[in-house]
């Protein structure tokens, strides 16, 4: 990973680091900036012996390409939850208001609907 980070990026941060820090304590900084990437990198070695050690001989099979958030495109996601093959459900258009629905089944004698499921 670059950041984005170039050759003149970099020499910029270096001549402010020089002029802030001083040439005294720069040594110093930049030592403690190496042991930092240090220690991040035997981190990351670390995490990924110990992956290897719980999967055991799958981890190295994983293809981790496709686990990378980077390659999903939200376009072709929607774009493929929508045209699935499978037939949208119809829905009937509402005719009369549920107040009006009781009212007429009420005129037509029937009982009043009974949801098992909703008691």
């Amino acid at each position: 990973m670059s950041f984005g980070l170039t050759f003149e990026k970099l020499f910029v941060i270096g001549l402010i680091a020089v002029i802030l820090l001083g040439p005294e304590r720069l040594p110093y900084y930049a030592s403690q900036l190496a042991r930092l990437v240090r220690s991040l990198r035997d981190l990351a070695n670390g995490a990924k012996d110990r992956m290897r050690e719980e999967m055991g001989p799958d981890f190295d099979e994983l293809d981790w390409k496709k686990l990378d958030p980077r390659q999903y495109d939200p376009r072709r996601i929607i774009r493929e939850a929508l045209l699935d093959d499978e037939p949208l459900p119809v829905i009937k258009p509402v005719t009369e208001s549920a107040y009006a629905q009781r009212m007429r089944i009420q005129r037509e004698g029937k009982p009043a609907p009974f949801d098992s499921e909703a008691t």
